[in-house]
């Protein structure tokens, strides 16, 4: 039988960057609650934290409007009986780790039945999806966020908010160690290296893999000294992505693929071209030029260009409120376009220096302790 100092608190993440969010609260909340049971969703940093998990992580990872449409059951149905489960044994409070089109629509019924709710990184309701504010009215008590101008966004609302800093500014130093990451990764301490990160869900690399390699290839007769680094978050991922370059004929470009460490991959370059994510924003706290690149299928295009009213789409050039970075979108995005791009960030020695400050400036501008700002947040929350 449970104390009646034990808590139970019920945690949904349904990506790589929410996991990781997440398992920072959880740790900021363990010292708080050495008794808190950890239950609901999630992937590897919040299992670390002691969560128990009722199905893997990256049986919710999914991305786009249309290519969710053929899993809308299934996830649907995950939803549904985490939901009668919550109803059933109410926890203390659940908390949201970003993956709002499946956590908003949860929190709004815990919230009904009376279990508070605490979102943890806003929707981008200031690039996307304006009308969303009134259901995070409806389904949010508490919203965390990650970015200090949403902090007035919930205010106007009516939203009780708290920022806490991004948690990757902690956990990228200010000063990255460049000569480190290339030793660690087998480069000669004056290569030229470009990075390529075609992301972490199977549909980024589905649609950039194949524009990005071609990419790496043009710059490669340009410089074929060039070296190419290519993180990958797992085997599933490095899978699909060799595949991809196996069958469009790409097998020739010398790509030096690693398990994990896309910091390590990060600090290593001196340019990175990336897909449009949580990523944009490690490689600008990591001070390096990039390229943004963004391709989903057709049908979801169509629909999410007319969706949007702000003209950027990186993290870095929403945070700077101009284009600080390039960002090749859709049709856009082609080889020949993101090779000229990274090369002049490569050939503009001036261009890097402006950089590396915008992104220092920004790096303190993010920085709080995340952990334990977040875990009061949840303290209040449920009144501990």
């Amino acid at each position: 039988m449970a104390s009646s100092a034990d808590v139970s608190l019920a945690l949904v993440a349904g990506e790589v960057s929410g996991d990781m969010l997440a398992g920072r609260l959880m740790a900021g909340l363990r010292p708080r609650l050495p008794n808190v049971h950890f239950n609901g969703i999630g992937g590897p940093r919040m299992m670390e934290q002691g969560l128990v998990s009722d199905v893997p992580m990256d049986t919710l990872t999914v991305r786009g409007l249309f290519e969710v449409i053929p899993r809308y059951r299934e996830i649907k149905g995950i939803q549904n009986r985490l939901r009668d489960r919550l109803l059933l044994d109410p926890p203390a409070a659940f908390i949201g780790a970003d993956y709002p089109g499946f956590n908003l629509g949860l929190e709004e019924q815990l919230r009904a039945a009376g279990i508070p709710t605490v979102h943890f990184v806003s929707p981008q309701i200031w690039a996307w999806r304006g009308g969303r504010i009134k259901k995070i009215q409806r389904a949010v008590s508490h919203m965390l966020v990650i970015f200090p101008f949403e902090e007035q966004i919930y205010k106007d609302a009516g939203v009780p908010v708290t920022y806490i800093g991004h948690p990757l500014a902690e956990v990228i130093p200010l000063r990255p160690d460049v000569a480190g990451a290339r030793q660690a990764l087998g480069l000669a301490p004056d290569a030229r290296v470009v990075t390529v990160m075609p992301g972490s869900r199977m549909a980024e690399i589905k649609y950039l893999t194949v524009p990005f390699v071609r990419a790496a290839r043009l710059l490669a007769q340009r410089d074929p000294s060039l070296k190419f680094v290519v993180p990958m978050a797992g085997e599933r991922q490095k899978a699909a992505f060799t595949g991809l370059v196996a069958t469009a004929g790409l097998a020739d470009v010398a790509l030096q693929i690693v398990d994990g460490q896309s910091h390590t991959a990060i600090a290593a370059g001196d340019a990175v071209l990336v897909a449009s994510g949580t990523a944009t924003l490690e490689v600008a706290l990591f001070k390096k030029p990039m390229v943004i690149a963004y391709k989903v299928m057709e049908a979801s295009w169509q629909i999410m260009r007319h969706m949007g009213y702000m003209p950027w789409i990186g993290l870095p050039n929403i945070l700077s409120r101009e284009f600080v970075v390039p960002e090749f979108l859709q049709h856009a995005a082609t080889p020949e376009a993101l090779a000229d791009a990274v090369w002049r960030q490569l050939e503009d020695t001036a261009g890097r220096a402006r950089l590396e400050q915008r992104f220092t400036d920004m790096h303190h501008s993010l920085l709080r302790n995340s952990a334990q700002e977040s875990a009061e947040a949840v303290l209040a929350v449920i009144g501990k």
